[in-house]
Protein backbone atom coordinates (compact mmCIF):
# COMPACT_ATOMS: atom_id res chain seq x y z
CA UNK A 1 0.00 0.00 0.00
CA UNK A 2 0.98 3.53 -0.74
CA UNK A 3 1.32 6.22 1.65
CA UNK A 4 -0.91 9.43 0.83
CA UNK A 5 -1.21 11.15 4.28
CA UNK A 6 0.48 14.41 3.35
CA UNK A 7 -2.51 15.23 1.29
CA UNK A 8 -6.20 15.07 2.40
CA UNK A 9 -6.63 12.32 0.10
CA UNK A 10 -6.87 11.12 -3.40
CA UNK A 11 -9.62 11.29 -6.37
CA UNK A 12 -9.95 9.85 -9.18
CA UNK A 13 -11.81 12.05 -11.64
CA UNK A 14 -13.35 9.52 -13.82
CA UNK A 15 -16.15 7.24 -13.73
CA UNK A 16 -14.01 4.47 -15.92
CA UNK A 17 -14.24 1.38 -14.37
CA UNK A 18 -11.12 0.44 -16.31
CA UNK A 19 -9.23 3.31 -14.80
CA UNK A 20 -10.69 2.28 -11.05
CA UNK A 21 -9.66 -0.98 -11.29
CA UNK A 22 -5.51 -0.37 -12.64
CA UNK A 23 -5.97 2.34 -10.15
CA UNK A 24 -6.96 -0.48 -7.05
CA UNK A 25 -4.70 -2.67 -8.38
CA UNK A 26 -1.53 -0.38 -7.57
CA UNK A 27 -2.58 -0.33 -3.65
CA UNK A 28 -3.90 3.05 -4.24
CA UNK A 29 -6.82 4.17 -1.74
CA UNK A 30 -8.94 6.51 -3.37
CA UNK A 31 -12.28 8.29 -4.43
CA UNK A 32 -14.09 8.50 -7.33
CA UNK A 33 -15.37 11.96 -8.59
CA UNK A 34 -16.15 12.23 -11.81
CA UNK A 35 -15.24 15.34 -13.77
CA UNK A 36 -18.22 15.32 -16.01
CA UNK A 37 -16.01 17.70 -18.19
CA UNK A 38 -17.86 17.85 -21.89
CA UNK A 39 -16.02 16.42 -24.92
CA UNK A 40 -13.68 19.49 -26.00
CA UNK A 41 -13.13 20.44 -29.60
CA UNK A 42 -9.90 19.43 -31.40
CA UNK A 43 -9.22 22.71 -32.40
CA UNK A 44 -5.87 21.79 -34.59
CA UNK A 45 -4.49 19.72 -31.74
CA UNK A 46 -2.25 17.18 -32.23
CA UNK A 47 -3.19 14.00 -30.53
CA UNK A 48 -0.87 14.20 -27.55
CA UNK A 49 -1.29 17.85 -27.11
CA UNK A 50 -5.15 17.29 -26.82
CA UNK A 51 -5.27 14.12 -24.32
CA UNK A 52 -3.04 16.17 -22.05
CA UNK A 53 -5.02 19.08 -22.21
CA UNK A 54 -8.41 16.90 -21.59
CA UNK A 55 -7.10 15.10 -18.64
CA UNK A 56 -5.37 18.40 -17.10
CA UNK A 57 -9.00 19.90 -17.71
CA UNK A 58 -10.60 17.18 -16.09
CA UNK A 59 -8.96 17.25 -13.22
CA UNK A 60 -8.47 20.68 -12.41
CA UNK A 61 -12.21 21.22 -12.29
CA UNK A 62 -12.70 18.47 -9.59
CA UNK A 63 -9.65 20.47 -7.85
CA UNK A 64 -11.21 23.49 -7.89
CA UNK A 65 -14.02 21.78 -4.96
CA UNK A 66 -11.40 19.94 -3.37
CA UNK A 67 -8.26 22.36 -2.98
CA UNK A 68 -6.54 20.32 0.15
CA UNK A 69 -7.02 16.56 -2.44
CA UNK A 70 -4.49 14.82 -5.13
CA UNK A 71 -6.50 14.65 -8.23
CA UNK A 72 -6.08 12.36 -10.84
CA UNK A 73 -7.42 13.06 -14.15
CA UNK A 74 -6.82 11.21 -17.14
CA UNK A 75 -8.07 10.93 -20.96
CA UNK A 76 -7.59 8.62 -23.56
CA UNK A 77 -7.90 8.48 -27.77
CA UNK A 78 -6.73 6.59 -30.78
CA UNK A 79 -5.21 8.57 -33.47
CA UNK A 80 -5.32 6.78 -37.11
CA UNK A 81 -2.71 9.01 -39.34
CA UNK A 82 -3.05 12.11 -36.72
CA UNK A 83 -6.19 12.09 -37.15
CA UNK A 84 -8.35 11.85 -32.84
CA UNK A 85 -11.09 9.20 -33.04
CA UNK A 86 -13.00 9.77 -30.27
CA UNK A 87 -15.92 7.71 -28.90
CA UNK A 88 -18.28 6.94 -31.71
CA UNK A 89 -22.09 8.75 -31.56
CA UNK A 90 -23.40 5.56 -33.37
CA UNK A 91 -22.72 2.19 -34.84
CA UNK A 92 -22.48 3.42 -38.26
CA UNK A 93 -19.51 6.17 -36.93
CA UNK A 94 -17.93 2.98 -34.80
CA UNK A 95 -18.19 0.86 -38.11
CA UNK A 96 -16.44 3.17 -39.80
CA UNK A 97 -13.68 3.74 -37.17
CA UNK A 98 -13.00 0.31 -37.17
CA UNK A 99 -12.18 -0.11 -40.88
CA UNK A 100 -10.23 2.62 -40.73
CA UNK A 101 -8.46 0.58 -38.36
CA UNK A 102 -8.03 -2.79 -40.16
CA UNK A 103 -4.99 -4.18 -41.07
CA UNK A 104 -3.38 -1.15 -40.00
CA UNK A 105 -1.20 0.74 -37.05
CA UNK A 106 -2.91 3.30 -34.79
CA UNK A 107 -1.53 5.27 -31.93
CA UNK A 108 -3.07 5.21 -28.76
CA UNK A 109 -2.40 8.11 -26.79
CA UNK A 110 -3.60 8.85 -22.74
CA UNK A 111 -3.20 12.37 -21.26
CA UNK A 112 -2.49 12.47 -17.64
CA UNK A 113 -2.66 15.08 -14.93
CA UNK A 114 -1.78 14.67 -11.36
CA UNK A 115 -2.56 18.19 -9.26
CA UNK A 116 -3.44 19.55 -5.75
CA UNK A 117 -4.40 23.36 -5.70
CA UNK A 118 -3.23 23.68 -2.32
CA UNK A 119 0.36 22.74 -2.82
CA UNK A 120 1.03 24.08 -6.15
CA UNK A 121 1.48 20.70 -8.11
CA UNK A 122 0.58 20.55 -11.70
CA UNK A 123 1.89 17.39 -13.67
CA UNK A 124 0.75 16.75 -17.17
CA UNK A 125 2.09 13.96 -19.37
CA UNK A 126 0.65 12.01 -22.46
CA UNK A 127 1.92 8.68 -22.76
CA UNK A 128 1.94 6.90 -26.09
CA UNK A 129 1.26 3.55 -27.69
CA UNK A 130 1.24 1.70 -30.86
CA UNK A 131 -1.56 -0.81 -31.61
CA UNK A 132 -1.55 -3.21 -34.85
CA UNK A 133 -4.91 -4.38 -36.09
CA UNK A 134 -5.14 -7.86 -38.35
CA UNK A 135 -7.16 -7.20 -41.32
CA UNK A 136 -11.25 -7.49 -39.85
CA UNK A 137 -13.91 -8.33 -41.88
CA UNK A 138 -17.19 -6.13 -42.84
CA UNK A 139 -19.01 -8.83 -41.23
CA UNK A 140 -17.10 -9.29 -37.94
CA UNK A 141 -17.09 -4.84 -37.79
CA UNK A 142 -21.06 -5.37 -37.75
CA UNK A 143 -21.20 -8.27 -35.34
CA UNK A 144 -18.66 -6.58 -33.08
CA UNK A 145 -20.80 -3.34 -33.17
CA UNK A 146 -24.12 -5.42 -32.46
CA UNK A 147 -22.66 -5.99 -28.98
CA UNK A 148 -22.63 -2.36 -28.01
CA UNK A 149 -19.15 -2.36 -26.71
CA UNK A 150 -17.42 -0.53 -29.02
CA UNK A 151 -20.00 3.01 -28.01
CA UNK A 152 -18.18 4.36 -24.91
CA UNK A 153 -14.72 3.39 -26.26
CA UNK A 154 -12.13 5.52 -27.79
CA UNK A 155 -11.38 4.49 -31.48
CA UNK A 156 -14.76 2.03 -31.03
CA UNK A 157 -12.76 -0.85 -29.65
CA UNK A 158 -11.91 -2.09 -26.23
CA UNK A 159 -8.23 -3.98 -25.77
CA UNK A 160 -9.39 -6.30 -22.41
CA UNK A 161 -12.84 -6.88 -23.70
CA UNK A 162 -13.90 -8.51 -26.93
CA UNK A 163 -12.19 -6.12 -29.21
CA UNK A 164 -8.95 -7.93 -28.77
CA UNK A 165 -9.56 -10.72 -31.27
CA UNK A 166 -8.51 -7.69 -33.50
CA UNK A 167 -5.19 -7.30 -32.12
CA UNK A 168 -2.37 -8.40 -34.37
CA UNK A 169 0.20 -6.99 -31.82
CA UNK A 170 1.10 -3.88 -29.38
CA UNK A 171 4.47 -1.40 -29.06
CA UNK A 172 4.31 0.01 -25.48
CA UNK A 173 2.23 0.17 -22.41
CA UNK A 174 -0.80 -2.27 -22.17
CA UNK A 175 -2.18 -0.21 -19.37
CA UNK A 176 -1.95 2.84 -21.36
CA UNK A 177 -4.47 1.46 -24.04
CA UNK A 178 -6.65 0.37 -21.49
CA UNK A 179 -6.63 4.07 -20.12
CA UNK A 180 -3.66 4.88 -17.08
CA UNK A 181 -0.83 4.36 -17.66
CA UNK A 182 0.41 3.28 -14.60
CA UNK A 183 4.22 2.95 -14.86
CA UNK A 184 4.20 6.81 -15.55
CA UNK A 185 1.79 7.41 -12.89
CA UNK A 186 3.87 5.35 -10.06
CA UNK A 187 6.96 8.04 -11.61
CA UNK A 188 4.35 10.65 -10.55
CA UNK A 189 3.51 9.66 -7.38
CA UNK A 190 7.28 9.74 -6.43
CA UNK A 191 7.84 13.13 -7.88
CA UNK A 192 4.80 14.82 -5.61
CA UNK A 193 6.36 12.40 -2.43
CA UNK A 194 4.15 9.61 -1.91
CA UNK A 195 5.60 6.21 -1.31
CA UNK A 196 4.46 3.10 -3.59
CA UNK A 197 5.44 -0.27 -3.98
CA UNK A 198 7.01 0.46 -7.55
CA UNK A 199 8.02 -3.56 -8.35
CA UNK A 200 3.96 -4.13 -7.88
CA UNK A 201 3.34 -1.52 -10.60
CA UNK A 202 6.05 -3.24 -12.53
CA UNK A 203 4.47 -6.36 -12.43
CA UNK A 204 1.02 -4.93 -13.64
CA UNK A 205 2.31 -3.91 -16.90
Amino acid sequence: MMDSSKFAGIILASQSPRRQKLLEQMGVAFEVIPSELAEMPVMGDRPNVYVARMALEKALKVAHSYPDHLIIGADTIVAWEDRILGKPATGQEAALMLSLLSGCWHDVWTGLCVCCRKQNIQIVKAAHSSVHFRNVTEAEINEYVETGEPMDKAGAYAIQGKGKKFIKEIQGSYHNIVGLPTLELAKIFETVGIAIDTGSVEALS
